[in-house]
């Protein structure tokens, strides 16, 4: 006997499914979980196609120079270890021990030994091709473009990472603003393409946010979090100093304290060092500690401020306001507004600017790998202003796209247009004379061959840090900018050794006219630099030119600095 669906004995109607049934109800959820995992993945790669397009119309749109370092911390060395071109920044460094390795040797891709730092000139090596697949594309544009390329692919990556964090953080409505705010950042834009290691700190620092200790974090996480930190240290010691709080915070709230201590915490800061001193020891030939001697020649000896100080409230007064720019009033009602979990962000943010206001060398640069920390609060302003919101986010966009395009596009951008003509010199005819250069600038105002890339006679003026403790001690550019034409008299009293081009700024060009003229310059070339020229820094860049008719052997062999 049956029992139909009615329940009826005897009833012939179908028979009842059960376990039909029972899967029906109970097949929507996964196919809706599989349906937000899809859709969720799919924002993930909308943002990151995003931040991938817009990263690299962001490295197209920065033409112009911000500090020296992003050259010559990076891109020369890196030339240097590959085509061989002496130059004396790379020897100074050597013997000081106090630059990591591992920036200029991902710029440089692949090369002779890093331990081999014998002068070189003539022919470029075979060998030395930056891991380009064919000769056809060792050129200098492909020498400067590709190392900003892969640093503004880098750049959206941790734009991703950012937005990943605080969507675990949070919610993906808080993520979304978080997002937005980075992207609009105009700091971020004028840095994330740059070559500086302050670029590639920021990177990795945030990357290894992504990974950070939140509810429900796993320790494999948290393996990986300190993998990042450890090598975000490894190209900057500095690193570590808005992770210190982190780091401790992790370890307080972590009830398997051993385990985390013994089993993450030893073995990446071992397999790290171990690996610092490896790279260190190929490149200065000599076992080091970078680390050691960062520490003790930037804080220790103060050394930095031989390049300029500042009073203590810097940071406050100047450096995280310009920084911030037009985030700043919602980074304040952000901070106001935001839950008690976000509190160890802002710790580490205040944590970091106390620290470098101890110093007394301060820069922009040197703040902008707790941006992104910053932008966490701003994104959760936005998120809490309601019907505001859409107002706040145009001011955002217009009042950031002003100083974005201006500061990448026309602030600072003759040392660079220059190095374009001084291109146009490796092609001439070869002659008896061929062209020499002598930049007389500022430290490190221009690039050197990583932007030439031929190796004509180049010299510069010189400013090494002192390093015995002279109170009276003076670089060569402030030998020089003591009284101009007597130093150019003194070093060139055989006229048949004088440059065949001279490169300035024009606040110099009165100084020097009456050497200029009577050796028979000619002004070449005028290139716009800035609209706010300080000290030593014009608002243009001259460059002179002797014709080569009247021109004798250059000064310096080619490929010398």
């Amino acid at each position: 006997m049956e029992t139909g669906p009615s329940g009826d004995e005897g009833d012939s109607g179908p028979p009842v499914r059960l376990r039909k049934r029972k899967s029906e109800l109970y097949r929507p959820a996964p196919v809706v979980a599989a349906g937000l995992g899809s859709a969720l993945q799919g924002e993930t790669f909308r943002l990151g196609s995003c931040a991938v397009a817009l990263r690299l119309l962001n490295c197209l749109l920065v033409q112009t120079s911000f500090v020296p370092d992003e050259y010559w911390q990076a891109l020369e060395v890196a030339h240097r270890l590959v085509f061989k071109y002496p130059f004396r920044v790379g020897q100074r460094m050597r013997r000081r021990g106090c630059g990591a390795f591992l920036l200029p040797r991902q710029s440089s891709a692949q090369g002779p030994d890093p331990g081999e730092l014998s002068a070189q000139s003539g022919p470029l090596p075979e060998e030395g091709r930056w891991g380009l697949a064919s000769r056809s594309v060792d050129n200098v544009q492909w020498l400067i473009w590709l190392p900003r390329i892969s640093q503004a692919l880098l750049s959206a990556l941790a734009d991703v990472r950012l937005y990943s964090f605080v969507k675990r953080l949070d919610n993906g409505e808080a993520a979304k603003w978080v997002a937005f705010c980075q992207l609009c950042s105009w700091f971020t834009w004028f840095c994330c393409t740059r070559t500086l290691t302050n670029t590639m700190e920021s990177v990795l620092s945030t990357c290894a946010l992504s990974y950070y200790l939140v509810e429900g974090t796993e320790l494999g996480s948290r393996t990986k979090c300190l993998a990042l930190v450890a090598l975000a240290c490894l190209v900057r010691p500095t690193a570590l100093i808005p992770w210190t709080p982190l780091l401790l915070y992790q370890f307080w709230r972590e009830p398997r304290k051993q385990q985390l201590l013994l089993g993450t915490y030893l073995p990446v800061g071992l397999i790290t060092l171990g690996m610092s001193l490896t790279m260190d020891r190929l490149f200065f030939g000599q076992w080091v500690l970078v680390q050691l001697n960062f520490l003790k020649l930037n804080v220790l000896h103060n050394l930095a401020a031989f390049y300029g100080s500042h009073p203590w409230h810097w940071y406050l007064s100047q450096g995280l306001p310009v920084v911030l720019g037009p985030h700043l009033p919602f980074f304040i009602h952000g901070c106001l507004r935001a839950p008690p979990k976000h509190r160890i962000f802002l710790a580490v943010i205040l944590w970091t600017v106390a620290i470098y206001s101890t110093l007394s060398h301060k820069e922009f640069r040197f703040i902008y790998p707790v941006l992104p920390f910053c932008m966490v609060f701003c994104g959760y302003s936005l998120q809490q202003l309601g019907r505001w919101r859409r107002a706040a986010c145009a001011f955002l966009v217009l009042a950031n796209l002003l100083p974005a395009l201006y500061t990448g596009l026309v602030h600072q951008r003759g040392t660079l247009d220059v190095m374009g003509y001084l291109r146009g010199l490796c092609h001439t005819a070869p002659s008896p004379a061929p062209a020499s250069i002598l930049v007389l600038m500022p430290c490190h105002s221009t690039p050197h061959y990583s932007h030439l890339h031929c190796p004509l006679p180049l010299r510069f003026l010189e400013c090494p840090p002192d390093l015995t403790g002279k109170a009276d001690y003076l670089d060569e550019a402030d030998l020089f900018y003591v009284d101009p034409p007597k130093w150019l008299t003194r070093e060139f009293s055989n006229t048949s050794l004088l440059p065949t081009h001279v490169i300035f700024f024009n606040v110099l060009e009165q100084d020097i006219s009456s050497f200029l003229a009577v050796n028979g310059y000619t002004k070449a070339a005028t290139f716009f630099h800035t609209h706010f020229p300080q000290g030593r820094t014009g608002s243009s860049v001259f460059v002179y030119k002797r014709p080569r008719s009247i021109s004798g052997e250059p000064l310096w062999p080619a490929g010398a600095s």
